[in-house]
């Protein structure tokens, strides 16, 4: 299972549906005319101004927000344009065609197509506004979420109950803080650092890093960077456990690294992942909760691999419930699927604070039915 073989990624498949065969020299209409495509806003949304949305796009080029998302070109066309899988449904022959240059997309798979702003309704699956709010907050953060990570990570060494709750935990190697980038948000100064980098607080607070009455969101938290996104784990007892930023949690954690192996182990939660990462299992990604969103679903069943769920093992059944769902549906694409059963009552993170170790978490893949 801790093999570090490599493995071929699969760009394309094999035979699809008929289709309309694409040339290289070819173009869809809707691509390649020169009058001006109506706007996703102009479906009845006249409170957003034509001006406002042309900014936006001309901030956001649709082949970053597509290559972000994972998107990966299998070739080249003539005028720069590009065609691969496409990300709105299930593909196995390259359908989506991208024009770089007009920040446009046709799928000859699904019939779809538009700007950045009706790739995000698509993809995430929300309104006008919504997709608004998310690409915002996505062209906000690419910048401030590095920085703020950065300053919590500094924080962490400096709060002794912070490296404590870590201790409890069973996080404790240098080289594991350093890998998952681990901070802490102790609360009441991350406005006046930023500031000095030039953030005024308006944009803190659009980003969701600072409450409309001035506070900073994460006080008192152990913070994990995330794509897109910062993960916070309350210290106290009394607040909220778990906070997110608002908007999605994005793709499977540390995936770019897992999805080189051919077995990978998926867990739930941060502390499983840092719990067995630490134990030398680092063919690893973590889904930030039972239940998968439709890229993370995607990000498993991008190519042959052996998926083992190390889901927890709630008094409740919960997480065995969840993990026998999302293994039925991962076995439907084709994807070698088994479930790890850990002791009653176990998360992969409560079995190594209690004393598992790596031998012994082995023999639980092993037996995974």
């Amino acid at each position: 299972m801790g093999a570090t073989a490599a493995r071929q990624l699969v760009v394309l498949g094999q035979g699809r549906s008929q289709r309309p065969a694409l040339s290289a020299g070819a173009h869809h209409p809707r691509l390649g005319s020169g009058r001006p495509l109506p706007y996703s806003a102009d479906r009845g949304k006249k409170s957003v101004s034509r001006h406002a949305l042309d900014e936006l796009k001309q901030q956001i080029p649709l082949l970053d927000y597509l290559q972000a998302h994972d998107w990966r070109p299998a070739r080249q066309l003539t005028r720069g344009r590009l065609m691969g899988l496409c990300p709105l449904h299930e593909d196995h022959q390259p359908s989506f065609l991208l024009d770089p240059h007009r920040n446009l997309f046709y799928c000859y798979g699904c019939g779809r197509g538009g700007d950045v702003i009706r790739f995000a309704e698509l993809y995430h699956q929300v309104s006008f506004p919504q997709a608004l709010r998310l690409l915002h907050q996505w062209r906000g953060l690419e910048p401030l979420l590095p920085e703020v990570a950065g300053f919590y990570r500094m924080q962490l060494h400096r709060h002794s109950q912070a490296v404590a709750y870590l201790d409890r935990r069973g996080v404790s190697s240098p080289e594991l803080i350093e890998h998952m980038r681990i901070g802490y948000a102790p609360g009441g100064c991350l406005q006046g650092w930023m500031a000095d980098l030039g953030y005024p607080i308006e944009a803190l607070r659009q980003a969701g890093l600072v409450t409309d009455a001035g506070y900073d969101t994460y006080r008192h938290r152990v913070v994990f960077p995330l794509e897109g996104n910062l993960y916070g784990r309350s210290l106290s007892a009394t607040a909220p456990p778990h906070r997110f930023l608002p908007g999605a949690k994005g793709g499977l954690y540390s995936w770019d690294q897992a999805r080189l192996y051919p077995e990978v182990v998926l867990v739930e939660g941060l502390f499983d992942y840092a719990a067995l990462w630490q134990a030398g299992f680092h063919n690893l990604t973590c889904s930030l909760g039972a239940n998968l969103n439709a890229r993370q679903f995607r990000q498993l069943c991008d190519g042959r691999r052996t998926v083992y769920l190390a889901f927890d093992a709630d008094a409740n059944g919960s997480g065995q419930k969840a993990a026998q769902s999302l293994a039925c549906r991962l076995a439907e694409q084709g994807i070698d699927v088994r479930t790890v059963a850990l002791p009653d009552g176990h998360d992969p993170n409560s079995f190594f604070v209690q004393g598992g170790d790596a031998r012994q978490f082995q023999s639980l893949l092993e037996a995974a039915q």
